[in-house]
């Protein structure tokens, strides 16, 4: 075989083989601009839009985030931990309020639950 002819079979592996995953928050203007300035962002990709964590999941997460801090006793942890997806789910509800009566989006993802349970 000659250099050619493996470059070329290279390049075919490469693009059958080849998946990239790009993550965009659909917040403020920046996933708009780039899916103007590359149409084939949108035009050649599969969108999977991130669904909202069940109830099961926010506490599993709450629990491994707040197990080991010191909240006070066993008692006041395990209200706090329970207490946290409960919240979690008021505000995306609110948020859907929000939107129903100001047509204005608030989102609310599994990063943003982490990052206020880091808070």
């Amino acid at each position: 075989m000659d250099k050619e002819s493996i470059y070329k079979f290279f390049l075919e592996k490469i693009r059958k083989n080849l998946h990239m995953s790009l993550c965009f928050s659909p917040v403020g203007e920046n996933l708009r601009v780039k899916a103007r300035k590359f149409p084939g962002l949108v035009n050649s990709t599969v969108i999977d839009w991130f669904q909202k964590w069940p109830k099961d999941a926010l506490h599993s997460v709450s629990r491994k985030f707040l197990e080991e801090m010191e909240l006070g006793t066993n008692e006041v942890k395990d209200a706090i931990i329970s207490f946290m997806p409960e919240s979690f789910e008021i505000v995306q509800k609110e948020s859907e309020a929000i939107f129903q009566s100001e047509k204005r989006a608030v989102f609310t993802t599994p990063k943003s639950f982490i990052e206020l349970l880091k808070l």
